[in-house]
């Protein structure tokens, strides 16, 4: 008796098989893919609100010091973001919010000041006593500005801190100054060119996120000229 099968017709059904095979991985990889993407978009937008809350903090407890991240300046002036920043320490220092202040920041080329030297110099003239401001002028980003004030306080028995920098700017100084050993927190300026606008502030927690991110990932400063010009 002859078989009703064809003996053509197992190849065929064989032939559908791997094209099942690469279909199925496709569709694995694709959803690999939209898996990856949505969670690179939460890991940003967690960041993000991260940046934007830590930026409304203002933590008036008392420390060792206020350290003020530099900016800025023009043969000792400094820029308004600078001028901003200064003027929140002078505060914090009339508050009894800590007994030291300390500027910190190296200078570009061709510069006569450095920043941690202009903001000792326009603190003196606000009426801060010049042996209770401590100039660190070192430093050329966040990271390395952050380690040399933490190696300073080391070398004089501190530890805690206060920083001041732009309100976006607080997370990743915090998350620096936290690594590098100090007890930090932030009560960041309220006035200046970082707050002015909404798309100042849009800017700010934009880079901020990108730059904390890096940070968190490389342990590398990702300031990109972050006070160039200002």
């Amino acid at each position: 008796m002859k078989s009703g099968f064809s003996r053509t017709a197992a190849p065929a059904a064989n032939s559908r098989h791997p094209r099942g095979l690469v279909s199925s991985i496709s569709v694995w990889m694709a959803r690999l893919i939209v898996g990856a993407v949505l969670m690179g978009l939460i890991l940003v937008a967690g960041t993000a609100v991260r940046v934007w809350q830590v930026a409304r903090i203002d933590n008036y407890t008392p420390a060792d010091a206020i350290v003020v991240l530099g900016a800025a300046q023009y043969s000792g002036t400094p820029s308004s973001v600078f001028e901003a920043r200064l003027y929140q320490a002078g505060r914090l220092y009339e508050a009894g919010v800590a007994p030291m202040v300390i500027t910190v920041g190296g200078k570009q080329e061709g510069d006569l000041y450095t920043e941690a030297a202009s903001g000792k110099r326009y603190l003196e003239n606000a009426g801060v006593p010049s042996d209770h401001i401590l100039a660190v002028e070192t430093g050329s980003d966040t990271l390395r500005s952050i380690e040399a004030v933490a190696d300073a306080m080391g070398a004089r028995g501190m530890s805690s801190a206060v920083l001041v920098s732009d309100p976006w700017h607080s997370l990743r100084t915090r998350t620096m100054a936290r690594d590098a050993g100090l007890r930090a927190w932030t009560a960041p300026t309220r006035t200046g060119p970082a707050v002015y606008t909404r798309e100042s502030q849009f800017h700010g927690i934009a880079r901020e996120t990108g730059a904390l991110l890096w940070y968190q990932l490389t342990h590398f400063s990702a300031d990109f000229s972050y006070t160039a010009g200002q």
